[in-house]
């Protein structure tokens, strides 16, 4: 901790006056640590910043290594996208103004390239139409400068568990299509129907079966997918939905 102190004093000062970067003396690190969650809970971690500025690269750096995040940095947009970026948990953090492309554009460019990590923006530029557009582009922040530590800080880690909840929401849902797809065609007619709120009857008259195939589809169907109850039934199917764009 000592050494990762000494190592955020060293670089921070160069740009303290005009980001307002605190220095991370070893005494605001433990408080961030007691403030946020577990360090271990960050391993496999790594927060990616974008932004030419190297001083700054460096200060965020230093600071995330405090909380123990793995940072990857880059001075332009390009750089991160010929980087050869593998999808690990994490978040990305953009400068508004990058040299090559402005960083909505770039949030825009990484959505159609199916990066999914939460984007924090920073800017030391921003209004409030710009911070309008950030979010509705799907950022989970927007910090002026200058800005804080712990700002950032809190910006980072909120961005990071909301990496891990969408993580696990799509695991669950690629369990659930595993599962669905083990069922015959007329069991997925029987579980959507079914989850959809009608009946047996009803479900049998819609499908041209009788209403005891339509119980023993159902049973088999709901045997396969795990689901213990009908409430567990329609939640499964509520997370099989296709996501609205």
């Amino acid at each position: 901790m000592d050494e990762l102190a000494t190592t955020a004093q060293t670089v921070q000062p160069q740009i303290d006056s005009r980001y307002d970067v605190c220095h991370c003396e070893a005494g605001s690190a433990s408080q961030y640590m007691a403030l946020t969650m577990p360090v271990e809970m960050n391993n496999g971690v790594v927060v990616h910043i974008v932004d030419d500025d190297a001083a700054l690269r460096g200060a965020l750096a230093s600071l995330f290594a405090t909380v123990g995040l793995t940072t990857r940095t880059y001075g332009t947009a390009l750089e991160f996208l010929s980087s050869g970026f593998t999808d690990t948990p994490g978040c990305i953090i953009i400068d508004i103004r990058l040299p090559d492309m402005n960083g909505l554009a770039f949030h825009a460019k990484l959505t159609e390239s199916g990066v999914r990590l939460p984007v924090v923006m920073m800017t030391g530029y921003g209004d409030i139409p710009m911070t309008v557009r950030a979010m509705k582009g799907g950022a989970v922040d927007f910090l002026p400068k200058p800005f804080g530590d712990q700002a950032m800080i809190d910006a980072v880690l909120a961005a990071v568990e909301s990496d891990r909840q969408q993580r696990a929401v799509q695991g669950s849902r690629s369990q659930l299509q595993e599962r669905f797809a083990t069922l015959s065609a007329r069991q997925q007619q029987v579980m959507l129907l079914v989850t959809a709120g009608k009946l047996n009857k009803q479900v049998a008259g819609d499908l041209g079966i009788s209403e005891i195939t339509t119980k023993i589809h159902r049973r088999l169907a709901m045997q396969k997918m795990g689901a213990r109850t009908l409430a567990d039934f329609v939640r499964m199917a509520e997370v099989l939905k296709p996501k609205t764009p």
